[in-house]
């Protein structure tokens, strides 16, 4: 609802949509409400463990790979590159770039700094990630009323990075959260705004953007996987 509230407010705000979409604030606002109910549960899981966050390079390498193996293929298939110079768009690059981050964390202290924590209390961190990801991707409730393929493009792409961004920060709690989570998802968003062209409606693009987001979290699980679980030794009982 205050999603809703806010994108109905856009137009008379004039800020525009290419800049930073007024929607993002939504769950920044619910968050909000959370404190004033329920002010030290929200407090505590939005602060998170006070533990130093691992290097933060792996994660934020991510982005690139994704919109690479998305943009890779769609200009095979669709026989041109849909890369667009930052110097054509309507407003300053260097402008975009910092509303994206801005709003992405408007969306991720919602998701990540919040929900995510919040269900990992009960759960472990795959499944919680998967949820959180489901969560995200039905609340760009728009998307759902495009073709059933580009709708499902969206859903697998935002459960994948939710796995990935809900592994590698499980443990990691704070402003250190917040900033990856956004700078990630602002990679994603900044990408996808300079190399393809879903917002037509086009299916492929977004097909392409769910399935290199399912590689690379697929790849993820098993990184962490092979981190987690040491491997047995000969001779070892547990072998």
């Amino acid at each position: 609802m205050a999603a809703g509230a806010l994108g109905s407010l856009q137009p008379a705000t004039g800020v525009p949509a290419e800049v930073l979409q007024l929607t993002q604030f939504g769950p920044a606002l619910a968050v909000a409400v959370a404190a004033v109910v329920w002010p030290v549960t929200t407090w505590r899981l939005v602060r998170g463990p006070r533990r130093r966050p691992s290097s933060p390079w792996p994660l934020l390498c991510m982005p690139f790979l994704i919109i690479l193996l998305s943009a890779g293929p769609y200009a095979l298939i669709s026989g041109t590159p849909h890369a667009t110079d930052p110097r054509t768009l309507h407003h300053s690059f260097l402008l975009v770039a910092v509303a994206q981050l801005v709003g992405a964390c408007g969306e991720e202290i919602g998701w990540r700094c919040f929900l995510q924590p919040l269900l990992r209390t009960r759960f472990g961190p795959l499944p919680v990630s998967v949820a959180v990801g489901t969560v995200w991707g039905l609340w760009h409730v728009q998307v759902l009323g495009r073709s059933p393929a580009y709708a499902a493009g969206f859903l697998l792409a935002t459960v994948a990075m939710s796995v990935v961004l809900g592994l590698a920060l499980d443990g990691t709690g704070g402003m250190a959260r917040l900033l990856l989570a956004g700078a990630f998802h602002a990679l994603v968003n900044l990408g996808m705004l300079l190399f393809m062209d879903e917002e037509t409606g086009r299916t492929a693009p977004m097909v392409l953007f769910g399935v290199a987001s399912a590689l690379v979290a697929a790849a993820w699980v098993r990184r962490r996987t092979a981190v987690t679980i040491p491997p047995t030794v000969e001779g070892d009982p547990g072998a």
